[in-house]
């Protein structure tokens, strides 16, 4: 008899747009594993930079995401056994994150890292291609986004409360930009799959939110 396939719930969409809080209270409620691929990113970005090595150099990034050791656990992310959850959460490894997310050899280096957090009982996994590239075989797709003034206001009042400095203007610019590159970049563009639930947050709570994808994945197991 074939095993039944470990169930995986991929949400997708563009930067700040709340689906990696959302991603992570669907998982905590349903008792599941959780992925944060954005992260992957980041921590590739900022071992990058500690190395010395520009964004741009896509096959020396490519060579150093093999020697990483990468942990996520009780919501801190480790790289080689060192806690690095406030450092790649910054807006230049913001940028780093997409700038070496567009190397088609970079992102190749990552697939079967992030293969392996398909556990039982299951999988939630956010980012920009969880459902069209990473697990195009995922019971549930959610594409989760909101307008661009929307997720900077967002991202502009998070940074004020960590006290961190914060100019609307340039994260606003910085979004778009971003936006821009992640939906025009040849290797796994940031598109919702055709099958995906679309949902649109700009008037939306993170509990109305998560309610929602709840609900959907209800409908769908119902």
């Amino acid at each position: 008899m074939t095993a039944k396939p470990i169930p995986v719930i991929a949400i997708d969409g563009p930067s700040a747009s709340g689906k990696g809080t959302v991603a992570q209270i669907v998982a905590e409620k349903l008792g599941y594993h959780y992925l944060d691929s954005g992260a992957l990113y980041r921590i590739v970005a900022l071992a990058a930079f500690d190395e010395g090595i520009d964004w741009q150099e896509e096959n020396d990034i490519a060579e150093l995401v093999a020697q990483l050791k990468i942990e996520f656990e009780h919501g801190e992310v480790y790289l080689n056994n060192q806690n690095v959850s406030e450092r790649i959460r910054t807006e230049i490894m913001g940028q780093g994150a997409s700038q070496v997310a567009a190397h088609p050899l970079v992102r190749s280096a990552l697939v079967n890292l992030q293969h392996s957090f398909r556990k039982a009982p299951g999988l939630v996994a956010d980012g920009r291609d969880m459902a069209s590239v990473i697990f195009p075989d995922a019971k549930i797709k959610i594409f989760l986004t909101a307008s661009a003034e929307v997720r900077a206001e967002r991202r502009y009042k998070q940074l004020l409360s960590k006290g961190q400095e914060a100019d609307y203007q340039k994260i606003l610019k910085d979004l778009q930009d971003r936006d821009a590159r992640d939906m025009q970049r040849i290797v796994s563009p940031l598109i919702p799959t055709a099958d995906a639930n679309l949902l649109e947050t700009s008037q939306l709570n993170v509990e109305q939110a998560v309610d929602i994808v709840l609900t959907t994945i209800s409908a769908k197991n119902g």
